[in-house]
């Protein structure tokens, strides 16, 4: 029987000396350096999760979609378990009719249908198994499952299961931050396809970043926040707008 395990509370610090890795990369890679530099302290926090299952689930919920859609269609399905808590059984006792009623479109509900299957057989396995599995063999097992792609399980390697060594090549905000850091492109500066590079561009840069390329790609990201100093001429980070002035 698929045991459903919890870990519950607070997002949680990265387990791997991430202190370490910022130093190994900063020495590794001079250019990188200087974004780490403007980009300040590494701040990752995972995201609380529950059981593979419910990760994979709201993947499913929140694909193509933004912000308060997603949170409602995910918040009727969860209203649909007791304690707002899916397991495979109780997924596959749900109605497609009470799916659909949720919000579910009718691949979304083909796909959750096929997550409950896997979950079920043991294809997608309990977290604690899961930890216990290499970054290939995580993305093995969950890509089989309908509806879920590489980029979804590298999501879920960084940002639920804290793995330090993770480079999403495709993710735009990844490529987008390369070429900031890296390439002609600067921080205001209008995007087209050609700015952007290809995976095997950033793949031979990241040889340098290994066994940390989780945290290479996490400046990444924040690379596409900064701003050029309009009088000195160099990376700055946005500041954060104050509460209540968000527009």
């Amino acid at each position: 029987m698929y045991r459903l395990e919890r870990v519950i509370g607070r997002p949680r610090k990265v387990r791997f000396d991430h202190v370490r890795a910022c130093q190994e990369l900063a020495s590794a890679d001079a250019r990188l350096a200087k974004l780490m530099a403007c980009a300040g302290p590494f701040r990752l926090h995972l995201k609380p999760t529950h059981s593979t299952l419910e990760a994979l689930l709201e993947s499913i919920v929140y694909q193509q979609l933004h912000g308060r859609a997603a949170k409602a269609i995910h918040d009727r399905v969860l209203a649909l378990f007791p304690n707002a808590t899916p397991t495979p059984q109780g997924l596959l006792q749900v109605s497609n009719a009470a799916l659909r009623a949720a919000g579910l479109s009718a691949s979304k509900l083909a796909a959750v249908r096929d997550l409950a299957d896997k979950s079920a057989e043991g294809i997608v396995p309990p977290l604690t198994k899961l930890h216990r599995m290499s970054d290939d063999e995580v993305c093995a097992r969950l890509t089989t499952v309908r509806g879920i792609g590489v980029w979804t399980v590298q999501m879920l390697l960084i940002f639920r299961m804290g793995r330090p060594n993770v480079l999403p090549v495709t993710d735009y905000g990844v490529r987008k931050g390369f070429a900031l850091t890296f390439g002609k492109l600067r921080p205001g500066m209008p995007v087209t396809l050609t700015d952007l590079p290809n995976a095997d561009v950033i793949q031979r840069r990241a040889l340098r970043w290994q066994p940390w390329q989780s945290v290479a790609s996490w400046y990444l990201w924040r690379a596409c926040g900064l701003t050029l100093d309009a009088e000195t001429k160099t990376p700055g980070v946005r500041p954060r707008p104050k509460p209540g002035t968000e527009s």
